[in-house]
């Protein structure tokens, strides 16, 4: 079992004609993703290495049953994207796309809540990958192999090396969303730790967080509240100077509030092991999971 994306998965591109649609949707077919289409208004009719170019998600829906959308659409597009999707019926929408206004984010993020029908997942994320079963997005499929650990990361990069460190050791994942670092994420912390906790598959849940905001923070409550698996985390930005952005856009830290120390305690006080680098995290895993 994993979450999100697995073997049921049917995915269409907006943006597939581009060189980073191409090259990215190529990739998470050549993984044994089902990539059933493509969105690229004006470019219906042609195909992408025998994938079939729409003009619409409405007819990739109705054509070719896509029921997963990958958004690589440059920013102003995205959030037309993103609803043109949800209203075509898309269950899960993944968005690529960094750089989106966030009055755009806000606007996406209040039309699907009130609609109810899809998931959005990021903006400015890395997307999610199911090891041996379903890559959509641009993790690097390799890193990973399939195995009883969830991943749940504001971060890319960061989670690539914990997933790194449990394959060389043996172990690997269920699932590993990227929830992406942007001010609006459609999907939270809350979400996917609620998604682990009622997957079988998954026996240990790793939280990837960083400076900014209080996600973290509202994470470690539910923790304590709803996940009875072992969690183990990591925040990113022990060392970021207050008032500084640092590669997120909702990585913003004002006074003490969204320091990676107050985060830390948080999850701490409430039974997370926090490590101080992504090895360390991995290590603490691969501890709890011969134990």
């Amino acid at each position: 079992m994993s979450i999100l994306v697995g073997t049921e998965t049917r995915l269409c591109t907006s943006g597939i004609t581009g060189r980073e649609g191409t090259f990215h949707t190529l990739r998470n077919r050549d993984y044994g993703t089902s990539v059933v289409a493509g969105v690229t208004p004006g470019k219906g009719g042609q195909d992408v290495d025998g994938i079939p170019v729409f003009d619409t998600f409405h007819e990739a829906v109705r054509e070719r049953g896509a029921n997963t959308a990958m958004i690589f659409v440059p920013p102003r597009f995205a959030a037309d994207s993103i609803l043109e999707a949800e209203d075509a019926g898309i269950e899960l929408i993944v968005c690529i796309t960094e750089g989106i206004p966030a009055h755009d984010e806000l606007r996406v993020y209040n039309i699907l809540k009130k609609n109810g029908r899809s998931r959005l997942v990021g903006p400015n994320c890395p997307g999610i990958l199911s090891p041996g079963k379903a890559s959509v997005g641009i993790i690097p499929a390799s890193f990973f192999s399939p195995g009883n650990v969830g991943v749940v990361s504001r971060s890319g990069t960061l989670t690539y090396q914990i997933g790194n460190v449990l394959a060389q050791h043996g172990f690997g994942n269920s699932s590993i969303v990227g929830i992406g670092g942007d001010p609006v994420p459609g999907t939270d912390f809350i979400d996917v730790l609620e998604m682990f906790q009622a997957d079988d598959e998954t026996e240990l849940i790793v939280l990837c967080g960083e400076i900014g905001g209080d996600a973290e923070e509202r994470a470690a409550d539910y923790i304590a509240e709803h996940v009875t698996k072992p969690v183990i985390g990591y925040i990113a930005g022990f060392t970021a100077p207050p008032g500084k952005t640092m590669g997120h856009a909702g990585a913003i830290v004002s006074g003490s509030r969204g320091t990676a120390a107050a985060k830390a305690q948080a999850l701490e006080e409430r039974g997370v092991r926090v490590g101080r680098t992504p090895t360390q995290v991995a290590e603490a895993a691969i501890t709890l999971l011969r134990g």
